[in-house]
């Protein structure tokens, strides 16, 4: 099974279990090419935002704002997609015990101490964050870099790397980071749960931060095509 095979099939795995036990709305290309260029895009909560959508958007320079972002619904909860590899799989296994009663939980994977390539996994993440169906992502390997290159490869995907909680703040508040990398061989348990809970509690300063990341996107923009 090739590289991109073995992506799909965790990838897949992952959304299967989630949309059979809570189906949702789907948004294709369609809806965001209906919007004028530079318009805000209002999702739904849990809806399900296709890479054809997120795309567009990126090139219309359309802003998705997740309506459970800005206005949360008593009783809903946020999905959150978190992965590791063989370094980070334990860390990963305490995370979801903790984040289980607060959030949806998609678990990508692995499933083991047995060694892989954590290039596999931050991509399954990465996938899930850009395409909409999930809120935020954490990803896990030894140091947490490798992950974080690769995850922000993917459009629409702001990855930040974070070890102790101010940068876990800085990277919520000034650069709306949505997926998380953390390195379980230079961080202990505790840590992580302080790193983790600050950062998906903390929200987006927005004002002069807006701008800078717009040019973010931009670049991202210039050079994804």
């Amino acid at each position: 099974m090739s590289q991109e095979d073995n992506i799909r099939r965790l990838v897949n795995a992952a959304l299967q279990r989630r949309l059979e036990s809570d189906p949702k709305t789907i948004i294709d290309a369609d809806a965001v090419n209906a919007l004028p260029e530079g318009e805000t895009l209002r999702v739904p909560a849990g809806a399900i935002l296709t890479p054809l959508a997120r795309t567009a958007a990126l090139e219309r320079r359309i802003r998705i704002v997740t309506e459970s972002a800005e206005k949360p619904v008593t009783g809903s909860k946020r999905t959150v997609a978190i992965g590791a590899d063989h370094g980070g799989y334990a860390m990963k296994e305490m995370l979801k015990g903790l984040l289980q009663a607060d959030y949806t939980i998609i678990d990508c994977g692995t499933d083991s101490g047995e060694s892989v390539d954590y290039p596999d996994f931050a991509l399954a993440v990465a996938e899930l964050v850009s395409s909409g169906r999930a809120w935020r992502g954490i990803m896990i390997d030894g140091a947490g870099i490798g992950s974080c290159m690769v995850a922000n490869k993917v459009p629409g995907v702001r990855a930040a790397l974070c070890y102790d909680q101010a940068s876990a703040n800085n990277s919520r508040e000034h650069n709306d980071a949505n997926l998380l990398t953390l390195g379980a061989g230079l961080i202990g348990s505790n840590l992580a749960q302080q790193i983790v809970k600050t950062w998906l509690t903390t929200d987006f300063g927005g004002g002069r931060h807006a701008k800078r990341v717009d040019k973010i996107t931009a670049v991202e923009k210039k050079y994804g095509r």
